[in-house]
């Protein structure tokens, strides 16, 4: 039988406490590591694997700029073969330890040169990899004399190319890198606070006139500066200049969640779902429209207030009414009288 889920955090507080009661501080942290209604910015953790070139380094240094404060860079090589269970065991460990749920394991072999492993991990089980060979690339140290990203600013991501949506891969990769650089969510931005542009082109790959399965993917990354417009436009005209980090890599392998796995991770908390209001609609004005539901009003019979002129009229509506009623009804009388003279020759007023 499957422990409960408030056995499974007793368990994990003793095992953390070293077999005994939590503390308090204990307490707090595994408090933090729950899940929460509104989860705030995803850190990642980048690693060396077994062996990890200079410039792979370099990929991992720059990373960790774009990503500052949400990312931790560990020096030392890692044992870490990222597509075998064991690998994957010791992800998910490090990820856990660190409190990461993203992580990067750049690596260097004969066999896969420049090698970067990019994942996620959810519910601490990795999630999604996406290995990726990097054939070009030119680091922020390669474009000296340009001030750099602000710390904790955020990315505008531009995807270019049919490729993102009508490939699977890379549909799940662009979720996916995404989820990397999006940084805090945030309701609403201010245009002052944008400096950096990223764009990633997704282009069919021809070598010799043959052209591969695997498109090749254009990294470039852009400062971005605002300045007055100069036609006179309220909005401030950005002016972009190339920064760093720009890479080329194409995909190499994947391993992505099952379906059902999928949707689990997906699952919204149904407090974060906004109720339907009903009989009430937006037009193309943004203007709110709503419809009310009433029962079937008798108003022949409703008397509202009336002015002192308009009773006055009544009145004397109602009194010619009640005289013109009146005469009618003694010319029938008179008819009436008369008819009975002729029949038996006296009238009523001769009955005694």
């Amino acid at each position: 039988m499957a422990p409960t889920p408030h056995q499974s955090k007793t368990a994990k507080a003793k095992l953390i406490a070293g077999g005994k009661q939590p503390k308090a501080r204990i307490a707090r942290y595994l408090k933090t590591t729950e899940p929460q209604l509104v989860e705030g910015a995803k850190n990642a953790l980048l690693l060396k694997g077994i062996k990890c070139s200079e410039n792979m380094s370099t990929v991992l240094k720059d990373m960790r700029s774009v990503q500052s404060p949400h990312s931790k860079l560990l020096s030392k090589n890692n044992m870490i073969v990222p597509f075998d269970d064991e690998g994957q065991q010791s992800l998910e460990f490090l990820t856990t330890k660190n409190d990461a749920a993203l992580f990067a394991l750049a690596s260097h072999n004969k066999k896969r040169p420049n090698n970067l492993v990019l994942g996620r991990t959810f519910d601490r089980r990795v999630l999604d990899m996406v290995e990726i060979g990097i054939l070009q690339y030119r680091s922020v140290g390669d474009f000296p004399g340009l001030p750099k990203k602000r710390l904790g600013s955020k990315p505008l991501l531009q995807f270019v190319g049919d490729l993102w949506q009508s490939d699977v891969n890379l549909k799940r990769l662009q979720n996916l890198l995404v989820d990397f650089y999006r940084g805090d969510p945030v309701d609403s931005l201010i245009v002052s606070g944008l400096d950096h542009v990223m764009v990633f082109t997704a282009a069919e790959a021809s070598f010799g006139g043959q052209q591969e399965n695997m498109p090749i993917i254009h990294q470039r990354t852009y400062y971005m500066k605002l300045k007055k417009d100069p036609k006179g436009g309220k909005a401030p005209a950005p002016y972009l200049t190339p920064s760093g980090p720009d890479m080329d890599f194409k995909i190499r392998r994947t391993k992505f969640a099952s379906p059902d796995l999928w949707k689990l991770a997906m699952k919204q908390p149904t407090t974060n779902k906004a109720k339907k209001k009903k009989n009430q609609t937006t037009n193309l004005f943004g203007e709110t429209i709503g419809r009310l539901h009433l029962e079937k009003q008798n108003i022949d019979n409703r008397s509202g207030k009336k002015s002192k002129a308009l009773r006055m009229a009544e009145k004397l509506e109602k009194a010619e009414e009640g005289a013109a009623i009146e005469s009618e009804l003694g010319k029938e009388q008179e008819e009436m009288d008369h008819e009975f003279q002729q029949a038996y020759g006296f009238g009523r007023e001769d009955m005694v």
